[in-house]
C-alpha cells in the first residue's frame, strides 16, 4: 500500500515498467546518493527519453483500421454512442514564463502554458495525443494543424468505412466520429452540442447522449493528473522538456490503466485542483451541411427503439 502510495502504481507494474525500459536507462545512468539538482533533472528527462523510446509503440501506437474498431465496440458497449473514434479535447499545461518567449505562451487565463490535445477511447487510455502548441494558440489552429485534424481531414489515419448505425431501421451507412464539446468546430467526422438554451427534447438528448460519451476524455486527464502531481502545479521546465515530461506521463497512463483502480483514482481527482485548465474555441462554428445532417441523422437514431436508453428521458 505505501508502494503504490508513493509510485502511484503497483509493484508488479513497477517491476514490469523497469524490465522494460532498465537496459536503456543503464546506459545513462549510474545510481548513487546526495544527487545535484542538475543531476536529478538531467536525469528525468533520460528516464523520459527511455520511455518514449521503447513502449511508446506499445502503449501509444500509431492508429490503425483494427484500433479505430476496438475503440468504437467500447463506445457502443459502454456509452451507448455508435460509430464512434473516441472522445476528444485540450487542456493547458501550466510552465514558468519561458526566457525570450514574448506572448507565444501566453495563454487567455493570463499565464503560461503549452497545449495537450487528446483524443480517449471507451477505457479512458489515450490513442492519439499531441502536446506542445504554444498556449496563445487557442484559435483553432491547435486542432487544425494537429496531425490528427489534417489527418482527419485528407482521410489518412485508416478510419473504418461508413456503417450503419446498429440497429436503426434506416441502412444508410454513417460516417464514425469524434465527440468533443462546444469549443471544437462541427464536422462530417467530429460532433459537437446543439448551441443554445431553449432546445428542443430530441437535441436535450443528443446534448445528453454526447456529453455522456465525451466525459470519458474530462475523467483521463483527471486520472492522469491524479497520479502524476507534476499536473498539480507549475512545471518549472524549458517547454521542450515539458512536452518530454507530459508524453511520458500520457505514455506510463495507458501503460498503468486498469479498469478496476479508475473509480478510486477519480474520487481522489475530483477532490483536487490541478494547473490544467480547458481550451477555448477550438475552430470556426461554420458547420457544413454534411456535418449538420450527420448531426441530425445521430439525434433521430438516439430518439428511436434502436438508438434510446431507458433513462435518457430524466436526464434532460
Amino acid at each position: 500500500q505505501r508502494h503504490h502510495q508513493y509510485f502511484r502504481m503497483p509493484a508488479e507494474k513497477m517491476d514490469e515498467l523497469l524490465s522494460l525500459v532498465g537496459p536503456e536507462l543503464r546506459r545513462h545512468l549510474a545510481f548513487s546518493y546526495r544527487l545535484g539538482q542538475t543531476t536529478v533533472r538531467n536525469s528525468v528527462h533520460v528516464v523520459c527519453a527511455a520511455i518514449e523510446k521503447v513502449i511508446i509503440g506499445q502503449y501509444l501506437p500509431p492508429p490503425t483500421e483494427e484500433m479505430w474498431k476496438t475503440v468504437a465496440q467500447g463506445f457502443l458497449e459502454k456509452w451507448n454512442f455508435p460509430n464512434c473514434l473516441g472522445a476528444l479535447d485540450g487542456k493547458h499545461i501550466h510552465i514558468q514564463a519561458p526566457p525570450r518567449s514574448g506572448s507565444q505562451y501566453f495563454n487567455y487565463k493570463k499565464t503560461f502554458s503549452i497545449v495537450l490535445l487528446a483524443l480517449v477511447d471507451a477505457d479512458y487510455r489515450f490513442r492519439v495525443i499531441q502536446v506542445g502548441d504554444f498556449g496563445r494558440s487557442s484559435d483553432g489552429a491547435v486542432y487544425a494543424c494537429s496531425a490528427l485534424g489534417i489527418g482527419m481531414e485528407r482521410r489518412t489515419l485508416h478510419v473504418p468505412p461508413h456503417a450503419p448505425l446498429p440497429g436503426a431501421a434506416d441502412a444508410t451507412p454513417v460516417p464514425h466520429v469524434m465527440v468533443a464539446d462546444a469549443a471544437f468546430p462541427l464536422k462530417p467526422y467530429l460532433m459537437r452540442p446543439y448551441p443554445g438554451h431553449n432546445l428542443t427534447h430530441r437535441k436535450r438528448i443528443f446534448n445528453y447522449r454526447l456529453s455522456r460519451a465525451r466525459m470519458v476524455v474530462e475523467n483521463a486527464f483527471g486520472i492522469l493528473a491524479s497520479r502524476w502531481r507534476i499536473f498539480y502545479r507549475r512545471i518549472h521546465l524549458h517547454p521542450d522538456k515539458v512536452d518530454s515530461v507530459v508524453l511520458a506521463a500520457c505514455i506510463l497512463h495507458n501503460f498503468l490503466i486498469a479498469p478496476s483502480e479508475n473509480r478510486a483514482i477519480l474520487d481522489e481527482a475530483n477532490q483536487q485542483t490541478t494547473h490544467m485548465v480547458p481550451v477555448r474555441d477550438m475552430g470556426p462554428n461554420r458547420a457544413s451541411r454534411e456535418a449538420c445532417n450527420i448531426r441530425e441523422i445521430f439525434c433521430d437514431f438516439f430518439i428511436s427503439p434502436e438508438g434510446s436508453v431507458t433513462w435518457q428521458d430524466r436526464m434532460v
